[in-house]
């Protein structure tokens, strides 16, 4: 396992950030997700070494999160959500002097420099001063700078943020590119649930500071929870009632279909139950293909 981590604690203050939270990950590209102040950044932070956990124990690689935070950053790389830019340095500068504070020498640095701003598309702007760089060429450039020492791994914050759809579609490519041609293991914190699916064989959903679900995007789908799509004709309050009573959890499409999260244990034929009692007609009913977006607002909860 890559990164291993047990029953890791934090809080700012009051306010606590991760509550026990423990997670293998294997090797390949992993998902972490969750809403708004879930502690996914947090996590990150403390996966760096830049915050050590109040309680719990952990590894990344190998190396103690507590105690060996500098081999770490040795053989990490980390692409942060926000600019990060020293202005007055073009692109190849910018990547070097990276390269050179994760360990290596200033020759080789520069020639790994020139490599990977290849590498993600940016040699015919990589004597351009950075701050002169769109959006999208920016993120390009954090992509760059976090391979520039050939980490192990590499940890990705919000990658396709703010990228119109053609942008963020080639920073997908480029993060395959790493993942299955350079051997580098990647992990992925967005958002963005159709990037999480479209690269990740592995997820972990974060909620309120603890881990509300984690496995491979396949057991996540097609074994812990059955979707079904359902519309009906008639009374729905007390039908959509009736089905939280039986622990399903529902959201209704803007298409006047309801998704219905069947519990283990419970039959799709106590949905056709309950409609009768209300004097309600089912009028569509289909077991539907589930997605991450369903399984996000399954273990998150639909507001």
């Amino acid at each position: 396992m890559s990164i291993v981590i047990r029953e890791i604690h934090f809080s700012y203050g009051k306010i606590r950030a991760l509550d026990g939270v423990t997670m293998d990950l294997p090797q390949g590209a992993i998902g972490l997700l969750g809403p708004n102040g879930a502690g996914k950044s947090t996590l990150l932070r403390l996966l760096l070494g830049f915050l050590a956990p109040a309680k719990g124990e952990g590894t990344v690689l190998g190396y103690d999160i507590k105690n060996q935070q500098a081999l770490i950053r040795r053989y990490v790389g980390y692409m942060p959500e926000d600019d990060c830019f020293i202005p007055g340095m073009d692109g190849v500068s910018f990547t070097s002097y990276l390269g050179e504070l994760s360990g290596m020498p200033h020759q080789e640095a520069m020639k790994r420099a020139h490599e990977v701003l290849f590498f993600v598309g940016l040699e015919e702007s990589r004597y351009r001063l950075v701050e002169t760089y769109s959006g999208g060429m920016k993120q390009r450039l954090k992509l760059a700078q976090a391979i520039v020492h050939d980490p192990k791994l590499i940890f990705l914050d919000e990658p396709t943020s703010s990228l119109d759809p053609q942008g963020r579609k080639e920073i997908l490519e480029l993060i395959i590119d790493i993942s299955s041609k350079k051997n580098i293991q990647v992990l992925i914190s967005s958002h963005i649930l159709a990037d999480i699916e479209a690269i990740c064989s592995y997820v972990v959903i974060l909620n309120k500071g603890k881990v509300a679900t984690q496995g491979t995007m396949k057991e996540l789908k097609e074994i812990r929870y059955s979707l079904y799509e359902v519309k009906i004709k008639g009374e729905k309050e007390n039908f959509l009632q009736k089905l939280t009573g039986i622990k399903c959890k529902v959201e209704e499409t803007e298409e006047g279909l309801f998704k219905v999260y069947m519990p283990p244990g419970q039959s799709p034929q106590q949905i056709f139950r309950i409609a009768a009692e209300e004097d309600a007609q089912v009028r569509h009913f289909i077991k539907s293909q589930t997605s991450l977006e369903d399984l996000f607002a399954k273990v998150v909860g639909v507001d």
